[in-house]
């Protein structure tokens, strides 16, 4: 990637962290890019894989994150200095995005993650196939969680998940027809609420994609190997945090209400 375009996008990817109680357009993206505004998000969504949009509306829902976990800030408080000027579409899209409404949220960070060493899977009722393959880590003795999501950011309820105790081979089951983008994530020790820390380079956050894997009616099973590296600025934030998903009735939560959902659809 071209190191001027790279730094560009860098520059807009500060400046949203710098401004996200304001109002921010693609024209001011664009002008702080020095790109005209139809070519800097083409750029943008080829260096980052996200939209210049979706990317700020994941950096103000990961702020709102850490304020959350580390203030006592209200709901109402956090959603304004974050950029909503509605509380209700700040709920509603954190809670698309996270997969736990602010306030469950919040409760969740004060309790204590259980780590489950064995994997989980979501979808049953549909029409599904398998995804195997390795995962390796530069932390070879940290847990790894892997799961598949419609696009290239870890937010929302994942089609298929697994929760491992160590890097090596994982198994996605029940993995539903469709389009999608494996990504795994680990963290150090002592970093599981790696939320407070600033975004950036970060080799205590370890992160990797692949995808998207189209899975069609019929199709036999798929091998995917990935490898994961520090998290860069120019990654999209984490909004799924590990942490989330280690409360093992929350795990359940997941399972029961995307099953619910797939069963409906089918």
């Amino acid at each position: 990637m071209d190191d001027v375009i790279e730094r560009a996008v860098l520059r807009v990817i500060d400046s949203m962290h710098e401004n996200l109680g304001e109002q921010i357009t693609i024209d001011d993206m664009a002008r702080t890019a020095m790109f005209s505004k139809f070519h800097f998000s083409r750029v943008f969504q080829r260096v980052t894989g996200l939209s210049p949009g979706r990317f700020l509306s994941a950096v103000r829902l990961r702020e709102a994150k850490r304020l959350l976990a580390s203030t006592p800030l209200s709901v109402t408080n956090i959603s304004h200095q974050v950029g909503y000027s509605s509380v209700g579409t700040f709920s509603s899209r954190f809670t698309s995005s996270v997969g736990l409404s602010p306030s469950r949220y919040r409760q969740l960070m004060s309790v204590t993650p259980q780590i489950l060493t064995d994997g989980r899977r979501i979808l049953s009722g549909c029409p599904t196939v398998t995804i195997r393959g390795d995962i390796t880590s530069p932390m070879e003795d940290r847990p790894v969680f892997a799961g598949l999501f419609p696009d290239q950011i870890l937010e929302g309820r994942p089609a298929s998940f697994t929760l491992l105790s160590r890097p090596g081979p994982y198994v996605l089951e029940n993995v539903p027809e469709g389009r999608w983008h494996l990504i795994a994530q680990s963290i150090a020790a002592g970093r599981e609420d790696a939320i407070h820390y600033p975004p950036g380079d970060d080799e205590a956050l370890c992160i990797a994609r692949s995808g998207p894997i189209t899975i069609g009616p019929g199709g036999g099973p798929h091998l995917a190997d990935i490898q994961l590296k520090p998290m860069r600025p120019l990654d999209p934030p984490v909004l799924l945090a590990l942490r989330d998903l280690l409360s093992s009735q929350d795990s359940q939560d997941f399972a029961d209400a995307t099953a619910d959902a797939c069963a409906d659809a089918c």
